[in-house]
């Protein structure tokens, strides 16, 4: 066998030492390339550690929201029971009083010509009875004795009348 020519032994040691350098080259960017991997990935695991601390107090927050929330839902409802309650009372009220108000009112329509006739009864007992001349009698079919405001069994005599209204 023989020896190679020297020129090949030398082109092969240079095609050997360009594989060389681009192997070590290629395994820094390598490297490189790792580092930054490594660096992004604890980057994202930081990242993602966060969210997830983010995520788990924004759903305590949500508990403690909605907790708050029906314990506000079950107050107002407690008041709005309490407050139907008090309607229907006052509704049972109204109901009771219904009647009252509506006699008043008839009262109150009817007050200007109850007042015109007490005037005229009053002026009435005003003048007295008539006499039949100057003897002292009374006509035969003029008005009768005053008049008197209330009429018992077994009274014998009259009370004078008194008017007035107490509405």
């Amino acid at each position: 066998m023989s020896a190679p020519p020297a020129l090949q032994i030398r082109e092969a040691n240079a095609h050997l030492a360009a594989v060389h350098r681009r192997v070590a080259e290629l395994e820094a960017r390598l490297l490189a390339a790792e580092r930054t991997v490594r660096a992004q990935a604890e980057r994202l695991a930081l990242h993602d550690q966060q969210l997830r601390a983010a995520l788990d107090e924004l759903g305590r927050a949500k508990d403690r929201e909605i907790s708050t929330l029906q314990k506000q839902l079950v107050s107002s409802e407690a008041v709005v029971r309490s407050l139907q309650a008090e309607v229907t009372q006052k509704e049972r009220v109204i109901q009771q009083l219904q009647p009252r108000a509506d006699l008043l009112r008839d009262l109150t329509r009817q007050r200007p010509p109850l007042a015109e006739l007490l005037a005229a009864l009053e002026e009435a007992e005003r003048l007295g009875p008539l006499l039949a001349g100057n003897q002292g009698q009374l006509l035969p079919d003029g008005p009768g004795p005053p008049l008197g405001n209330s009429i018992e069994e077994g009274q014998d005599h009259l009370q004078p009348a008194v008017f007035g209204t107490t509405v």
